[in-house]
């Protein structure tokens, strides 16, 4: 059985199951309360360039511009999405925000193509950073975000934690005895990766400890600033809570 890839993954994106649950939320979602604080925490400046990486169907993105932030470049590299994000855009008046189909894995030559200036700041929101299959992929996206970044820039993303809880770390033991013993599901790339299947499509993702990800971070250039539980941050709706699990943010600087 083949180990899952990038191409598995942007596959599992541009499946309708896929597309129609990012489009409904990017429609009737939007922001969560912990992202909307600390995206104004963290990116005060509304006419500052902001860059958004795996942007989907737009969900954040048109959250962002409803705050009043108008420059704009997100980007994705599943090309069904993409174009629910386009639409979203055109319907709610903000044909400015510019999309870009790229790989975070690949950035910089997409982003100097396109003529996209340094950001003053970078969002990687709900886990995307983890859906890249690969350690050494997901440093290069980090490292491809701070060279499209502006020195003093500050990344703002979210990851799953394999220690948030008694029964993740109890999950997660019984899990290393099965890599221990050479019986974890062959597809997967590393210990800490899941993929599985629901009413919303295949969805892939990686689950840190907070050591990884901050090892992570400093290997890239990238001085920790925040960590916290969604949980600790804000309380949300059942909507969010049904959409997405608990999750860590992290912000970052680039020095």
């Amino acid at each position: 059985m083949a180990r899952i890839t990038a191409a598995t993954v942007r596959a599992d994106f541009n499946d309708l199951a896929a597309v129609l649950h990012y489009t409904r939320a990017a429609h009737g979602l939007g922001l969560w309360a912990s992202e909307r604080l600390l995206i104004e925490r963290f990116f005060p400046d509304r006419e500052a360039p902001l860059l958004e990486a795996g942007c989907g169907a737009g969900r954040v993105t048109l959250g962002l511009w409803a705050l009043g932030y108008r420059q704009l470049t997100a980007f994705d590299f599943a090309a069904e999405l993409l174009d629910q994000a386009r639409s979203l855009a055109a319907e709610r008046g903000a044909e400015t925000i510019r999309f870009l189909e790229a790989d975070a894995t690949k950035l910089l030559p997409s982003l100097t193509a396109a003529g996209v200036a340094p950001a003053a700041g970078a969002l990687f929101p709900f886990n995307g950073l983890m859906q890249i299959p690969g350690r050494e992929n997901r440093r290069r996206a980090l490292a491809g975000l701070h060279a499209a970044c502006l020195p003093g820039a500050t990344l703002l993303f979210t990851s799953h934690d394999r220690e948030s809880s008694r029964t993740e770390r109890a999950l997660w033991r019984l899990e290393a005895e099965r890599w221990a013993r050479g019986e974890q599901d062959p597809r997967l790339v590393e210990f800490g990766d899941r993929y599985f299947t629901d009413e919303n499509g295949r969805t892939f993702m990686h689950l840190p400890d907070r050591a990884e990800v901050l090892a992570d971070l400093a290997a890239t250039g990238w001085t920790h600033r925040f960590d916290a539980a969604r949980r600790d941050i804000a309380r949300e709706t059942s909507a969010v809570r049904e959409f997405s699990d608990e999750c860590r943010f992290w912000a970052a600087r680039r020095e």
